[in-house]
């Protein structure tokens, strides 16, 4: 079972409405250089206004671009220094760019809940950017 996607649409802060739906994820261990991500779910009205359809929220689980590092494996994103963006990598927190099909597609939610977000697991290869707005991506 999925959680409401509108419900996280309707939300003022996204990254907020992910940490919640997602719950406390202290018991999942990242592995090698591994990066776990919620997707970002998009606003419910455009900027139109329009209120956009169930069908188009769920969307984003297979074309949204944009997710939030949830957690981070203990070699993801080191580098042996010749890096120029080392020192500038993703942490938890942060909002970043991926292609969805890069990633493991898994639901988390909060422990003995019968619903869960959409997550991805992606190598930290894959992670192409860090953004500071994750609507302006799609």
């Amino acid at each position: 079972m999925r959680t409401n996607l509108r419900q996280i649409a309707q939300q003022a802060d996204p990254r907020k409405a992910l940490y919640e739906a997602v719950g406390n994820i202290d018991d999942i261990y990242v592995l090698r250089n591994q990066v776990l991500v919620a997707t970002y779910i998009g606003p419910e009205k455009s900027s139109g206004g329009i209120i956009m359809p169930d069908s188009a929220l769920s969307e984003f689980r297979w074309q949204g671009k944009g997710f939030l590092v949830l957690s981070l494996g203990p070699t993801a994103f080191k580098y042996d220094g010749s890096y120029p963006w080392e020192g500038q990598a993703p942490k938890p927190g942060d909002w970043v760019i991926a292609r969805p099909s890069d990633g493991v597609e898994m639901f988390i939610g909060p422990a003995g809940a019968s619903e869960g977000i959409s997550c991805r697991i992606f190598d930290d290869s894959c992670i192409w950017a860090r953004v500071a707005d994750p609507s302006c991506i799609y």
